[in-house]
């Protein structure tokens, strides 16, 4: 009963004294006149509220502790309502004191702070515009060094077309005198032409007095020559060289000489008819400066298993199905040149061939082989 008596009692209190202050649309505004007023009705509005609740709390209180009507008229009059809630308001307002006196304070620091970046922001303003006047001055230097490299590359292509100009003024003066030259050439050519024919009646003379070597014809036909030349100049005997010459319809000779044992580069020369002579000479010629290294390499073939390579002057001596011995010829070999083992492969495995070396100075292939054979390490 107590609890629909003050429900009661508070709707017929004043709605508008219970209603909150709603502040945010005026601080919206941002209007300080506004505000302040209505800030101070609102307060006076909820002063007249507590006092109203404290009132009715003091009614509650001492409704719910009677026990009939009678009892209300004969109780005394209570002490003034309020007491306890307008001491705690009033601790409550000291607390909002010092809360507004700090924010005070803090606003204080606020505006010294704003006042700050505010000058701040004046620097930096004065910043841009001194970065944007030297921006302003950059372009305009841009602009002037622009103009300048387009004057000198326009000086430059000038210069350029004038040298070409020059330089295609020379060449046609080039052409004239190189089509002089050309006549003179024929002509000389022409002349060289008779020395040649000269020289190859000389040369076919000297052919003949040459006792280097005689030859072996092994089969003819009318473009196509295969025979054997047969060195006798050489201290040792050398093996035949095979050569196979073809002449072409064009009075000219196409040359393939065959390694085989010989030792020789496999090669194939060409040239005019009349020079076949000559290049037989040097092919002997070439044959004999190496004779004694040849003559001692087709000798070793009879006992060793060996394959030469003339390209390279490397001898390889299979010694066994698994062992590989490769050796080097220096060049000038055997009077001024050595032979050199390489490397020795056993298995597809290199060997350690730093204390291989046979028992005498400066060994020859063929010591060097013999060596190989019998050393029962490899």
């Amino acid at each position: 009963m107590a609890t629909q008596r003050v429900e009661a009692l508070l709707e017929r209190t004043e709605p508008s004294f219970l209603k909150s202050c709603n502040t945010t649309d005026l601080q919206e505004t941002g209007e300080g006149e506004i505000m302040v007023p209505y800030l101070m009705d609102c307060r006076r509005k909820q002063k007249q509220a507590f006092n109203q609740l404290c009132v009715a709390d003091d009614m509650i209180q001492l409704l719910a502790g009677l026990e009939s009507v009678d009892q209300l008229l004969k109780e005394p009059c209570p002490p003034k309502p309020g007491n306890e809630a307008r001491s705690a308001w009033k601790a409550l307002k000291a607390e909002y004191k010092e809360k507004v006196q700090e924010v005070e304070e803090l606003i204080g620091d606020l505006q010294t702070r704003m006042e700050q970046l505010q000058q701040k922001r004046n620097k930096l303003e004065n910043l841009l515009v001194t970065l944007h006047i030297k921006k302003e001055e950059c372009k305009e230097k841009e602009r002037i060094t622009a103009k300048r490299n387009q004057r000198t590359e326009k000086q430059i292509v000038f210069e350029l077309e004038e040298s070409i100009q020059a330089a295609q003024n020379t060449m046609s003066m080039c052409d004239m005198q190189l089509a002089k030259l050309d006549n003179e050439v024929e002509k000389l050519q022409t002349r060289v032409s008779d020395w040649r024919l000269l020289r190859d009646g000389l040369q076919t003379l000297v052919t003949g007095t040459v006792k280097k070597s005689q030859f072996s014809l092994l089969s003819s036909s009318p473009s196509k020559l295969s025979f054997e030349l047969l060195p006798h100049a050489a201290e040792k005997a050398l093996e035949p060289l095979h050569v196979s010459a073809t002449i072409t319809s064009a009075d000219e000779y196409h040359l393939q000489v065959f390694q085989g044992t010989a030792g020789l580069i496999e090669e194939v020369m060409n040239g005019p008819l009349r020079e076949l002579s000559t290049t037989l000479v040097q092919l002997i010629e070439k044959y004999l400066s190496q004779g004694e290294m040849l003559s001692e390499i087709q000798a070793l073939h009879y006992r060793f298993a060996i394959d030469w390579c003339p390209a390279k002057k490397h001898l390889i001596f299979l010694k066994s199905a698994s062992t590989v011995c490769h050796l080097r010829v220096e060049e000038g070999y055997p009077s001024h040149g050595q032979a050199l083992l390489l490397s020795v492969k056993k298995d597809g495995c290199a060997l350690d061939i730093t204390n291989l070396q046979p028992p005498v100075p400066q060994p020859a292939l063929k010591d060097w082989l013999e060596f190989l054979s019998s050393n029962p390490n490899i």
